[in-house]
């Protein structure tokens, strides 16, 4: 079974920072690239970030290079997404996938996201 548990969004003031986690079942982790997407409202899920299994490679969306950064504990099962100088226009639901092709292909599981609320 594949499950995906997003949590730690938060409201936020411009320029602050959050850390974001995702839980995940074996099944969805183990030997799978992993992203991070988001969708606001009225739009589909945009790409953000993704890491490779092995933790050694990450891509970011333009929007994001330089202020979040990805990454994994393959113990643990659980994907961070560290967000720094958050923007207002960064606010959306935040949702974990793994992935089917490098670096945007989403497998097509969504967990129930986390909302980012980011203000000016």
């Amino acid at each position: 079974q594949v499950q995906l548990v997003e949590s730690g969004g938060g409201l936020v003031q411009a320029g602050g920072s959050l850390r974001l986690s995702c839980a995940a079942s074996e099944r969805a982790f183990t030997r799978y690239a992993m992203g991070w997407f988001r969708q606001a409202r009225g739009t589909e899920h945009d790409f953000v970030a993704a890491v490779t299994w092995s933790g050694t490679s990450t891509y970011y969306a333009d929007s994001v290079k330089g202020r979040f950064t990805i990454s994994r504990d393959n113990a643990k099962n659980t994907l961070y997404l560290q967000m720094n100088s958050l923007k207002p226009e960064d606010t959306a639901v935040y949702y974990c996938a793994p992935l089917r092709s490098w670096p945007q292909g989403p497998l097509g599981y969504w967990g129930q996201g986390t909302q980012v609320t980011v203000s000016s």
